[in-house]
């Protein structure tokens, strides 16, 4: 709090580096009466100015013993994963070459997404509900896991505890080891770590772990190709990712909502390097991709600033469009539209075993509102017309809204299907869920299809 004009600089000063060093946020209260007040430039002895530095040095280092111990286990380990995310941003260098030593596949955490590029040969993905089949299976053959700035909350999808010896690498000591058990925790800056961490590892020769979710990787992405390059009616919300992964620019800045479209944006949203993503934290809070991409275009005014929304999330914050109107921000938002709360119906289907209730809302045109705010807005309601829209729309230079009519029905599939969805499912069948002949339909044609592409893809 600023209880003088004289204290301005130095709290400035505090809140600044406290929100750096602690990656969180730093909040200034300044009374409206001191508001109004002028600096006269007396300053006390106690409140000079220059008083305190507004450099921030960031250089943290582990003790160099743990990081010694911390390379003898990876170099012990056969099958070693390296699970990386948002803390390993900026360190994709040593990254890679930790990797290419270790013969490591690279498992991306959501807000890690852009750490590697998606075609990076090292990379095997996503993990979790929304990851990659490659990806969940080497969590369960790793002997070693490796974790670089990530605080992967959802630890059914990691080695079972005692499976596989943790190493763990972040910049706030709080995280290490809350996820997992590791053995030696490095609290430090990723790249600094991984630098000093570089030359004590031994080059591996054994690469068949690497090379096995390597292929297995091929594969996923064939699958994963099939299932966006669909032109079903109604249109798959995946198609409509893929055609916008292939519209954006190398330097793109892409936010996701939290929802179904978190798993249209992870799976079908390519990212190359130099590009930049996010999405809210441990999937915390709807409705964040608007101003997230609001913020990106201020922040890199050159870049492409995309929000990758859900109508349900889009809808809890839609009067943030006016900003950009009134900011003369040119963001493209695509708004994937179904009318319904999907991940709330697919959680309540698959995770609980009950009917849907309460998901289904008042249809909204997007587009018209868009153009009510001074926007510009498009309409995708057939598949024909997705290419031509997207392309369009990406160049327009004033905020951009594209809602896209997709299929509702479609499901967030997980990366395997276990029994426990199945038996879900079925039980929300058999309690009353109101759409079970769409929904199964729906099932039943995306899997008659992958099977029917699949035998035109291997004739013999």
């Amino acid at each position: 709090m600023i209880n003088v004009p004289e204290q301005a600089e130095m709290v400035v000063d505090f809140a600044c580096r406290t929100a750096l060093s602690r990656r969180g946020v730093s909040h200034i209260t300044i009374p409206i009466d001191i508001q109004e007040r002028k600096l006269k430039g007396d300053y006390s002895r106690h409140k000079v100015a220059g008083h305190t530095s507004d450099i921030y040095n960031p250089l943290i280092l582990p003790d160099k013993k743990l990081i010694e111990d911390a390379a003898y286990i990876l170099n012990s380990g056969e099958r070693v994963v390296i699970l990386a995310g948002q803390g390993a941003l900026g360190a994709e260098d040593e990254l890679v070459s930790v990797a290419q030593k270790l013969g490591a596949p690279i498992v991306k955490a959501l807000l890690g997404k852009a750490v590697v590029p998606d075609d990076n040969s090292y990379s095997i993905g996503g993990i979790g509900l929304l990851g990659t089949e490659p990806a969940s299976d080497a969590m369960s053959e790793a002997d070693t896991l490796f974790m670089i700035g990530t605080s992967f909350p959802y630890i059914d999808y990691l080695p079972r505890p005692g499976q596989a010896r943790g190493i763990q690498i972040d910049i706030k000591q709080e995280k290490v080891g809350v996820r997992y058990p590791v053995d030696i925790g490095l609290v430090g800056d990723s790249k600094l770590t991984l630098s000093a961490l570089i030359p004590l590892l031994h080059q591996k020769t054994n690469f068949e772990f690497l090379k096995s979710k390597q292929e297995a990787m091929k594969n996923w992405n064939k699958l994963i190709k099939e299932r966006s390059s669909r032109t079903d009616r109604p249109i798959k919300p995946q198609y409509i990712a893929d055609i916008l992964s292939d519209e954006l620019e190398d330097n793109a800045i892409i936010s996701v909502d939290s929802g179904t479209i978190t798993t249209w944006a992870a799976r079908h949203i390519n990212l190359r390097k130099g590009m930049k993503f996010s999405v809210s934290g441990t999937l915390a809070s709807m409705a964040c991709s608007l101003p997230y991409a609001i913020a990106a275009q201020i922040a890199f005014p050159d870049r492409q600033s995309i929000a990758f929304v859900g109508d349900g999330g889009f809808a809890m914050l839609m009067g943030e469009f006016t900003t950009a109107v009134q900011y003369d921000l040119p963001i493209k938002v695509f708004v994937i539209k179904n009318d319904t709360l999907g991940m709330i119906r697919w959680e309540q289907m698959a995770f609980l075993g009950n009917p849907e209730f309460g998901v289904e809302f008042t249809p909204i045109d997007f587009a018209k509102f868009a153009e009510a705010c001074d926007g510009i807005g498009y309409s995708i309601k057939e598949p024909n017309q997705v290419r031509s829209t997207v392309r369009n729309a990406m160049k327009e230079s004033k905020p951009t809204l594209i809602e896209a009519y997709v299929d509702p029905f479609e499901p967030p599939m997980p990366p395997r299907t276990d029994m426990v969805f199945v038996n879900n499912l079925a039980k929300s069948f058999a309690k009353g869920q109101p759409y079970k002949g769409r929904i199964g339909l729906t099932l039943f044609r995306d899997k008659v299809h992958a099977v029917l592409k699949d035998i035109h893809s291997h004739p013999d």
